[in-house]
């Protein structure tokens, strides 16, 4: 080893992407290069923001070998600018969620004679896989399996119990099932499946590669209780005479995040120079990764506010729901990872901006262009009420058709009384668009409310129950006026704090897990040496005061009117289309 110190590698295998950084002990980020498929590889492999897709089929896919090709080229990237992969102790890595990857019988002794001469695409594709192609999260082609396993353990709500979330086109269980009937025969000639995690991570270590212990939650078919495969949800799968077989191919799944998957294989100590002895971890969820890239105590919360939105936390509680999803902490036992996904995010926020700008078209350059939009929702007061008797303004607004709720497209209206619960659904009395600033802002928040509160903590000193901290990530983050109504809507005892990691949050979690895997002390958590560790004065700056007293209360009782608001959406929308 180098007597600069030892070095930490994490990769992000994303739909666009793949990026590999390298940390040292300390955690500051040594190296880094990215591989773009659109610009690298569109025109050997035609592929479009990272995927193939057959519209008819309302299939969305991305050909396995342009993966391998990435990993050979992201290395000698990473080599180009100087790293010396000798010193490079721990390896650990992150895949999209759900996607799953089909290995040939040929597949492990491909695997275990990999020969640095040679390219990986050259000794595995295509004879390493029976399927030349994998899922993508963004697929949609599997809603009758869909409802076959919200049917299998009775409802919805029974299976988002035992596997943590209801099934969703992307859900790992539902695509398996799909091409076992699409494509009987590579299934029956598919030895192992991974996930697009396990995948990578079988490269690495050259042989198959388990499952993490918190990416395993993405399938629909793990029982995250008794931290096993669940044998109804593989019978339905696998159909019931091939249950066996199903687990054969799914592998068993270490309990230990930071178990040692094996040595490098010695294709990257030929090719690049690795040492020999260098670890490799178990990779994990693009998403569990995200909450890696710092040392996210319990009732912390990450709220990604980008083209989607996405709210992580790490909680001890389990209270499973339909609406969200559940999952394993990928590092420590005894937590569980809570996450919501919402399709509409910025677009939804960018598009009331633009309604309002068309009214004031000096607003439209680009330094100027949420000027307009920040100060009205800045001056509206709290739920458009210009007194406490005045009626509640709130409402939904979908560009595209959201998960949660799951709705169609469309926007809505109401006027909410917190005295008398009525709550009635117009655009008179909103002063549009101008209302719609602050409403839009509110309305993402209360959702997250909504369907977070239940797992919140009161930290005492009779404070409500709520986060300990909000970091912001993403473009939304950047807005002092958002920061400031999420301190107002979520509460935070310690306040609201932009997370700065760069655009690498996904690759610097895994090289997080990679340095705790190695040089932890026995029983040391991952919060705790990362913690010891991680310097908030560089990554972190607080943007907006937490709980407010009066703020949060009134947005209590919003919450209660965004409830009964969303339930007669639905009910209107599925009246509307059993007409």
């Amino acid at each position: 080893m180098s007597k600069l110190g030892p070095l930490y590698l994490g990769f992000d295998l994303s739909t666009q992407q793949l990026k590999g950084l390298a940390i040292s002990s300390d955690l500051r980020v040594a190296y880094e290069a990215r591989v773009d498929f659109d610009q690298d590889f569109s025109a050997k492999y035609g592929v479009e923001k990272g995927v193939l897709s057959n519209k008819e089929e309302q299939e969305v896919f991305a050909p396995v070998a342009m993966w391998l090709e990435a990993l050979d080229l992201v290395l000698r990237r990473l080599q180009e600018r100087g790293i010396d992969f000798g010193r490079v102790k721990g390896i650990a890595g992150a895949g999209m969620q759900h996607g799953s990857v089909y290995w040939s019988t040929e597949a492990e002794a491909l695997l275990a004679k990999l020969d640095g001469n040679r390219s990986l695409i050259e000794q595995l594709a295509p004879k390493a896989f029976s399927h030349a192609n994998s899922p993508n999260w963004q697929d949609a082609s599997t809603q009758k399996e869909c409802d076959e396993f919200d049917e299998c353990l009775g409802s919805q709500e029974k299976l988002a119990q035992i596997t943590g979330s209801k099934a969703h086109h992307r859900f790992t269980g539902g695509q398996i099932l799909r091409f076992r009937r699409h494509h009987p025969n590579d299934y029956w000639l598919t030895s192992r499946i991974s996930l697009v995690s396990s995948f990578l991570c079988s490269l690495f270590v050259g042989k198959i590669a388990p499952f993490d212990v918190s990416d395993v939650c993405g399938m629909n078919l793990w029982d995250i209780k008794r931290g096993d495969w669940h044998d109804e949800l593989l019978a339905l799968t696998a159909g019931p005479e091939d249950v066996g077989h199903l687990k054969k191919k799914l592998g068993k799944v270490p309990r230990d995040g930071g178990e040692s998957m094996g040595i490098i294989s010695r294709y990257y100590v030929d090719k690049y120079d690795f040492d020999p002895s260098c670890t490799i971890i178990p990779f994990t969820g693009d998403n569990p990764s995200t909450i890696l890239a710092l040392p996210l105590r319990p009732l912390d919360a990450m709220v990604s506010l980008g083209t989607s939105t996405t709210f992580l936390m790490s909680t001890p509680h389990y209270k499973s729901d339909p609406s969200y999803h559940f999952f394993n902490h990928p590092t420590t036992t005894g937590l569980f990872m809570f996450m919501l996904c919402y399709k509409n995010g910025g677009l939804a926020r960018e598009q009331v901006r633009d309604s309002i700008n068309k009214l004031s078209p000096s607003s439209n350059t680009s330094s100027s262009v949420w000027t307009k939009f920040d100060e009205i929702a800045a001056q509206t007061p709290p739920m458009g009420q210009d007194r406490q008797t005045s009626p509640m303004k709130m409402g939904l607004y979908f560009p595209k058709p959201e998960i949660v709720p799951n709705v169609r497209a469309g926007e809505w209206r109401f006027l909410h009384n917190p005295a008398s619960k009525s709550l009635i659904e117009t655009s008179q009395g909103w002063n549009l668009p101008e209302a719609d600033a602050r409403a839009i802002v509110e309305s993402q928040l209360l959702s997250l409310r909504l369907r977070s509160q239940n797992l919140m903590e009161s930290s005492g000193s009779n404070m409500p129950p709520q986060p300990r901290r909000i970091y912001l990530v993403g473009g939304g983050s950047q807005n002092a006026t958002i920061a400031k109504i999420t301190g107002e809507v979520l509460g935070s005892v310690e306040g609201v704090f932009k997370l700065d990691v760069g655009e690498n949050a996904c690759a610097l979690g895994a090289a997080h897990k990679a340095v705790w895997a190695i040089e932890r002390k026995p029983g040391e958590s991952f919060e705790d040496l990362i913690g010891s560790r991680w310097s908030e004065k560089e990554h972190i700056e607080k943007i907006a005061d937490g709980y407010q007293k009066q703020p949060f209360e009134t947005y209590g009782k919003a919450t209660e009117g965004f409830d009964m608001m969303e339930k007669q959406i639905l009910r209107q929308e599925q009246a509307s289309s059993s007409a």
